[in-house]
């Protein structure tokens, strides 16, 4: 690829041309040039028209379905609603069938599509079939490739089963993620526990589920630190999908003591609180639920302060017989891999600057990916997007429709992504 990207503004706050618009020389997958006027002999030039442009963004957590439920999604399309979002990279959880527990499926899973730039992440299973009773070959996966290890949407509901897994995975420089959630309080639950759940004769989904398992997660890392005197630079924990004030307070007190942990947030969980499933719309049926006023509020403070590390999109596409039906026989999920750079836009309180690096700089040291930045000899996986644009949005590019935010104007659109030689726009910059 041979590519001149005219007029780009640069947002990325590890690259010295930070804010500045310039010209992007491309050539062989590499940035080659930064500068103004470059020359334009011999190469296909784009005019960027002054839109940003970002070291591409890498999404956390989203389901692909395949291998075992294609009908909801495949491995093909949700690399195009990824393209959509502006993710170059993703990392797939497990919860396929079969489960990543085994080399096998996750070769299978992590090979790489012809003409595509989103580049796929597996986290592989810690125990088979997510089941949380016995353990996988960690060791084989991780030297496979797995990129971390979890149970997905099976949290790890036995301390035993928890503690073994980090060390194990200590030795290996490898993280564990986990969903904080104790599922005999949750059992049968519906939404968030409170005033809204018992209007609607809803089975509630208490905070303190979340809160409890978080506790117990942080004690027994802490546990097992005080058995080694070597420190841990980089998290060995990561806690997904935090959802409650609480919990953002527990984790910003562990990281002020010190603890080797990170954690994340849904984008539509900054967006919605649990009076909006008085309409029993069943695309707003998420698990975490939808929490209080205060909890979003937390949520928003510990992005801006940085406890809360990333965001994620936590895709979970679903067929229309799995959605379409009463409340409480619809399944868990939306569709968000296309709207969470609009939702951080509108709802977050972060800047541009800091959207970016909550989808860039920090998944990638969290996952122990090499970390990227745009200047010169650097890798070429940029994600072009503008801020300010308001579009509609009326299709998606999965092949699911469990989205709240369809047919609902948005602020912030992706105009493009580039990455390993291929590059896509959806209209170009204006």
């Amino acid at each position: 690829m041979n590519l001149l990207l005219r007029s780009v503004q640069i947002i990325d706050k590890a690259s010295p041309w930070n804010g500045q618009i310039k010209d992007i020389r491309v050539e062989d997958n590499r940035i080659a040039e930064i500068g103004e006027n470059l020359s334009a002999a011999g190469m296909d030039v784009v005019e960027g028209n002054n839109c940003c442009i970002s070291p591409g963004w890498l999404d956390m957590r989203v389901a692909s379905r395949d291998p075992g439920f294609e009908h909801k999604e495949d491995l093909d399309s949700v690399r195009q609603a990824a393209m959509q979002g502006g993710f170059t990279e993703i990392v797939l959880l497990p919860n396929s069938q079969p489960v990543v527990d085994s080399k096998d499926t996750l070769n299978y899973v992590r090979q790489r599509r012809r003409q595509s730039p989103v580049c796929v992440h597996v986290a592989a299973a810690v125990t088979k079939h997510a089941a949380g009773t016995d353990f996988t070959e960690m060791i084989d996966l991780h030297t496979a490739g797995a990129v971390a290890f979890t149970d997905g949407d099976n949290p790890i509901q036995h301390a035993d089963i928890f503690l073994k897994t980090l060390l194990y995975l200590r030795p290996m420089n490898a993280l564990l993620i986990n969903r904080p959630e104790d599922k005999q309080l949750t059992l049968f639950g519906q939404m968030n526990e409170g005033l809204t759940s018992t209007l609607l004769g809803l089975k509630g989904m208490p905070p303190l589920a979340e809160e409890m398992m978080l506790t117990r997660d942080l004690n027994l890392l802490k546990y097992i630190l005080e058995q080694t005197t070597e420190p841990a630079t980089l998290p060995l924990l990561h806690i997904s999908l935090v959802s409650t004030a609480r919990s953002v307070e527990l984790i910003r007190e562990a990281k002020k003591q010190g603890l080797p942990v990170s954690c994340e947030v849904a984008a539509h969980q900054l967006v919605y609180h649990d009076e909006a499933l008085l309409t029993f719309d069943t695309n707003l049926k998420v698990n975490p639920p939808f929490r209080k006023v205060a909890d979003i509020q937390a949520l928003r403070d510990g992005l801006v302060d940085g406890t809360i590390d990333c965001v994620v999109s936590d895709h979970c596409p679903h067929d229309e017989e799995s959605k379409n039906l009463e409340f409480d026989h619809a399944e868990f999920g939306i569709t968000g891999l296309e709207t969470v750079f609009a939702l951080l836009t509108m709802h977050s309180g972060l800047s541009v600057e800091s959207i970016v690096e909550k989808l860039t700089s920090e998944p990638r040291r969290i996952l122990r990916l090499p970390a990227l930045s745009i200047a010169e000899g650097q890798t070429a996986n940029f994600t072009f997007f503008d801020p300010a644009k308001e579009w509609t949005y009326t299709k998606s590019a999965s092949k699911a429709i469990n989205s709240p935010f369809l047919g609902k104007t948005l602020k912030g659109h992706v105009s493009g992504v580039l990455n390993q030689g291929h590059i896509r726009w959806f209209g170009q910059p204006s």
